[in-house]
């Protein structure tokens, strides 16, 4: 965990200000973000394409206990399965929605970027020269 100090000037006063940025990318930090509250899907890059809105709607809640993950618009509702696992040198989101016309595009292990208590940004390069997708959470609030 980086920690910054900030100091601050104000009215004669000095004041210290301890500013926390959580930049642990553990698998056990980001299934216990995960699986806290629910998430929506703001950007999605498949192939250069942005594809954000069409999962518009939907909110992804992901089950700690038994890994796995129902996204929701009220209407349609799609199980899924996920876990987190470390690839050797970056963790990763590994996403399994099945067939489902909308989701499958989901069905990748997605190599986490940044991972705060209110956002994920990943990434997955795809093998053969295919590309890089782009996947960004961010929690409801």
């Amino acid at each position: 965990m980086r920690t910054i100090h900030c100091i601050f000037l104000s009215a004669g006063l000095l004041l210290s200000v301890s500013c926390t940025k959580d930049d642990d990318n553990s698998i056990t930090s980001i299934s216990n973000t995960l699986s806290s509250g629910s998430w929506r899907i703001t950007y999605f890059v498949d192939s250069g394409q942005d594809e954000t809105g069409d999962f518009a709607g939907y909110d992804l809640t992901f089950s700690g206990n038994s890994n796995t993950v129902i996204a929701s618009n009220g209407t349609n509702s799609v199980s899924g399965a996920w876990a987190v696992s470390n690839d050797g040198s970056n963790a990763e989101l590994n996403l399994d929605f099945g067939t489902n016309d909308l989701f499958d595009d989901l069905n990748e292990d997605w190599h986490v970027l940044e991972r705060t208590n209110v956002k994920v940004r990943m990434e997955h390069i795809s093998g053969g020269g295919g590309g890089t997708d782009y996947l960004t959470l961010d929690k409801n609030q």
